[in-house]
């Protein structure tokens, strides 16, 4: 009973107080920072993880700059209400070539963190031409423009090489296959071995249904039939019993 009495020195001096109070913080500092002096990387390597093929990544600058992350977050939290309707919670190596990543804090649509494959391309481009025309209560504003915007892309080769420059392991042969990559990726007549070589798991096709130009729709489509898509949980599942 005596030591629980003792507090009240502290609390009456200042200057013990704020001593303590640094200790304690100083202590706490210490055992968190330390251990990330040891670890080489904080984000658990994750098996399918790859990077963008150029035409994904041209996709993604799209969906950045219309703004798409202001309604749409890519992060499941491990809540059971929001894995039980979007999917495996979110892992930190799904956004580790993301520059920048797209969680974000508000949700006026849903998460898009496993939207890939889980609608046809068709459904796609009818929901960003007209929302209400599949989801009725959609208050999204039509991006019919991207279906008739050839895309353009300044410097597809130079615009992996800047993403290889912040850590994103893009391949020598990546890059010098870049234009080609992007453009084979839209054409289902195209040899897309190599393609599928370099970026396992990727989607082909024209997804935009017009086959005679590579469009912005195409971009952001491929982009999104992607997201979340690369690595199997199923794995997950049966490591940890999580369901």
């Amino acid at each position: 009973m005596s030591l629980l009495n003792k507090h009240g020195i502290i609390e009456r001096n200042a200057t013990l107080l704020f001593v303590g109070s640094l200790v304690v913080v100083s202590i706490g500092g210490i055992v968190e920072i330390t251990p990330l002096f040891y670890l080489e990387n904080t984000i658990e390597k994750v098996e399918g993880m790859r990077p963008y093929s150029p035409l994904e990544l041209a996709g993604r600058d799209i969906y950045i700059r219309e703004g798409c992350y202001t309604c749409h977050s890519q992060m499941i939290r491990p809540f059971r209400d929001e894995v039980e309707r979007y999917g495996h919670y979110s892992l930190a190596a799904e956004s580790m070539y993301d520059h920048p990543f797209q969680w974000g804090s508000k949700r006026t649509g849903p998460d898009l963190a496993r939207v890939g494959n889980r609608y046809s391309n068709e459904w796609h481009v009818d929901h960003l031409i007209e929302p209400r025309s599949v989801v009725p209560e959609s208050i999204m504003p039509s991006y019919a423009f991207l279906a008739t915007t050839p895309l353009k892309v300044a410097n597809v080769t130079a615009h992996l090489q800047a993403n290889r420059a912040v850590g994103v392991p893009y391949t020598d042969d990546m890059i010098a296959n870049a234009q080609a990559d992007l453009l084979a990726q839209a054409d289902p007549e195209a040899d897309t071995s190599g393609l599928e070589e370099r970026y396992p798991k990727v989607r082909i096709g024209d997804f935009d249904g017009d086959p005679a130009v590579v469009t912005e729709m195409d971009a952001l489509v491929s982009y999104l039939q992607m997201l979340g898509t690369l690595v199997d949980f199923s794995t997950y599942d049966e490591a940890s019993g999580y369901r």
